[in-house]
C-alpha cells in the first residue's frame, strides 16, 4: 500500500482528484521558500474550518437539547482548539505526509501544533470538496466521537437547575427560588442577570442572553460554590 493510500485509509475517504489531498498537505512555507506562486493550503484551511464548526455545531444541537447557548459554544471552544485539532492530526499520522519547507522541516514543522492543526482543517476541506457534505460529516462524526463520549460526562451539558434542587431538597423541604435582578443592552443584543435564592439567602447569581439562560448560570455558580464548601456537621 502507497503512503497516500495508507493516509486515505487511515481518513476513511479515497480521493477522486488526488491533487486535493497533496494541496491540503502543502504548508505555505513551501510558497515562502520557493519565492514563487505555488498553492498551498491555507485556502482549504478556511474551508475546512467552516465546515468543523457547522457539523460539531449540528451534533452538539442534537445531542445535548438541554444545553443553552453558552453551553454549547463553550464545549465548541473546546473541541476546536488548536490542541484539539492537533491530537486528532498526530493520531491520523499527518504530520508524516506534510509537504514542508526545509527551514520548516528544521524547526520541527512536523510536530507544531499549529502547522498539524491547520493540516487537519485542510484535509477536512480537501474531503468537503472531494466527495461533499456527507462525506465531510462522516469524517469529522468518526474523529470526534470519543469527544463527545468525554463531553457527556462533563458538566457543561448537565442540568444544573435539577442538579441543584435535588441538592437543598436534600437539606430542607424548600427549594431553591429564582429572581430576575436585570436586563441590560440593545434590544437584540440583552444580557439578563438573575439571583437564586434559598431559605431568604441568596446563593448565587448568573448572567445569560435569556432569562432561562441567566437562571441556569445562577444555578452552576450556586452548585461549584455548595460543592467547594465543607459539608455541614
Amino acid at each position: 500500500m502507497s503512503d497516500s493510500a495508507e493516509l486515505q485509509n487511515r481518513l476513511g475517504h479515497t480521493f477522486r482528484d488526488g491533487t486535493l489531498l497533496r494541496l491540503a498537505l502543502t504548508h505555505p512555507s513551501v510558497a515562502h521558500d520557493a519565492n514563487a506562486p505555488i498553492q498551498h493550503n491555507q485556502r482549504l484551511e478556511f474551508l475546512g474550518d467552516a465546515v468543523l464548526g457547522l457539523v460539531l455545531s449540528q451534533q452538539l444541537y442534537e445531542k445535548f437539547s438541554a444545553a443553552d447557548e453558552g453551553a454549547l459554544t463553550k464545549s465548541r471552544a473546546k473541541l476546536v482548539n488548536a490542541g484539539s485539532l492537533a491530537a486528532h492530526a498526530r493520531e491520523l499520522g499527518l504530520g508524516a505526509h506534510l509537504i514542508l519547507s526545509r527551514g520548516e522541516e528544521n524547526t520541527g514543522g512536523r510536530e507544531r501544533a499549529s502547522t498539524l492543526a491547520d493540516a487537519f482543517e485542510s484535509v477536512l476541506g480537501a474531503i468537503f470538496l472531494d466527495g461533499g457534505f456527507a462525506a465531510a460529516d462522516g469524517f469529522v462524526r468518526r474523529e470526534f466521537a470519543a469527544d463527545f463520549t468525554t463531553l457527556a460526562g462533563g458538566t457543561d451539558f448537565q442540568n444544573p437547575k435539577g442538579e441543584l434542587q435535588e441538592l437543598m431538597q436534600s437539606r430542607s423541604a424548600q427549594a431553591p427560588e429564582y429572581e430576575f435582578i436585570s436586563a441590560n443592552g440593545p434590544d437584540h443584543d440583552r444580557v439578563f442577570e438573575c439571583a437564586v435564592r434559598h431559605d431568604g439567602a441568596e446563593l448565587a447569581r448568573g448572567t445569560g442572553k435569556s432569562k432561562k439562560a441567566a437562571e441556569c448560570a445562577a444555578a452552576l455558580a450556586a452548585l461549584q460554590k455548595l460543592r467547594a464548601a465543607p459539608a455541614p456537621a
